[in-house]
């Protein structure tokens, strides 16, 4: 058997659904799916706190450090010689994303024993797919790939089909960060396009380009989606609060574009889990397609969203707009926040709340 390790998580969940966990030996800190990864030796660490960073503070960090010729990553150097790895998944798409090119190269030079290195370099949906096949050619599961992406082509031909004739395909917008601006690239806009979409500010097969407001604006956007990098869905949703609530002191100077925009007048805005379906060039991005497909063409799914998936913004509790009884009662001189205001602000605060639905209060 095989021992793996993965510094990229949408190489660990590929490994997983090829039913190799057992042969991983090692993973990043954000290796979180499938659950059971979670026990595993962690050997890379991310150097900044993001998760007390609000998304200006975040792009500056990094641009500091990468202009400094500096790593977003921390690798444990003593415990990948002790886990001896003989395949090694790495990637050299993104330096934000994961450790790429030269740190890996710096590192593998300590190693006693040489690893294969497998590098996930993506930039569209068929080059997920071969490097789905890559790792069942390294690993001797070569028929499983194979299946699993007849499964996951199967699925995008089906929703392919069921988007191919709509009578119109609205403008839509991915935002892959919310301040500074930052459009969808990579695989991204085949997602919007199969999903019956369409996205003109998107990059195709290309990265992530940052764009003005003014550019948004003009665009006017239909359908908002609100994804992210490396966000899960009450992630992204503290994210949105902090750049346009009312009341957020890193409100962005341009809160007030934002609640202008079509889409978001119209109520059609929504917070997503980046983090699984869009920003992991892995399996799941067929059900990032999917769950496009469900906020661009509502009219063509009769059943439920899959809870936990997206979460539209309620703009008025954005905008401040409360309502007694609703959003809020009194007690004394103190007002105390309703479940189905914390639930509809999609995220715990972690203050306390009393009547918190996320199980903290």
């Amino acid at each position: 058997m095989r021992r793996i390790v993965s510094f990229l998580p949408a190489a660990t969940e590929m490994v997983c659904a090829l039913g190799l966990a057992d042969s991983l030996v090692g993973v990043t800190h954000e290796c979180d799916y499938p659950p059971e990864v979670r026990t595993k030796p962690i050997l890379v660490r991310n150097v900044l706190p993001v998760e007390k960073m609000s998304q200006s503070e975040i792009d500056q960090a990094v641009a500091a450090r990468l202009r400094d010729g500096k790593s977003l990553y921390q690798i444990d150097e003593a415990l990948l010689q002790q886990q001896a790895p003989d395949l090694i998944l790495t990637q050299n798409l993104c330096q934000v994303c994961a450790p790429s090119g030269n740190e890996v190269s710096q590192v593998l030079k300590a190693l006693t024993t040489k690893p294969e290195i497998l590098w996930m370099t993506p930039q569209s949906l068929t080059e997920i797919f071969d490097n789905v096949r890559d790792l069942g050619a390294a690993t001797n599961e070569t028929a499983r790939a194979e299946a699993l992406v007849s499964d996951c082509r199967q699925r995008l031909e089906r929703l392919s089909a069921l988007t191919r004739d709509v009578a119109h395909r609205p403008r839509v917008f991915c935002m892959e960060w919310l301040d500074p601006i930052y459009a969808s690239g990579h695989w991204v806009p085949e997602l919007v396009r199969i999903a019956g979409g369409v996205d003109e500010l998107a990059r195709d097969g290309g990265e992530s380009v940052r764009v003005s407001w003014q550019q948004l604006v003009d665009w006017a956007p239909e359908v908002l989606v609100i994804m992210p990098c490396g966000f899960n869905l009450p992630q992204t949703m503290k994210q949105i609060w902090d750049a346009f609530g009312k009341y957020s002191r890193n409100r962005s100077e341009h809160a007030d574009l934002f609640f202008g925009l079509p889409a978001v007048r119209s109520g059609r805005v929504y917070g997503v889990d980046a983090n699984s379906y869009f920003a992991r060039p892995g399996p799941r991005v067929v059900e990032g397609a999917e769950l496009l497909a469900r906020l661009v063409h509502p009219e063509l799914f009769p059943d439920p969203q899959p809870v936990g998936l997206s979460q539209p913004i309620d703009v008025d509790l954005l905008l401040g707009v409360l309502e007694e009884g609703k959003d809020y009662y009194l007690e004394g001189n103190s007002m105390v926040f309703t479940s189905s205001y914390l639930q509809r602000r999609g995220y715990c605060c972690d203050s306390g709340c009393r009547n918190c639905p996320f199980g903290v209060g």
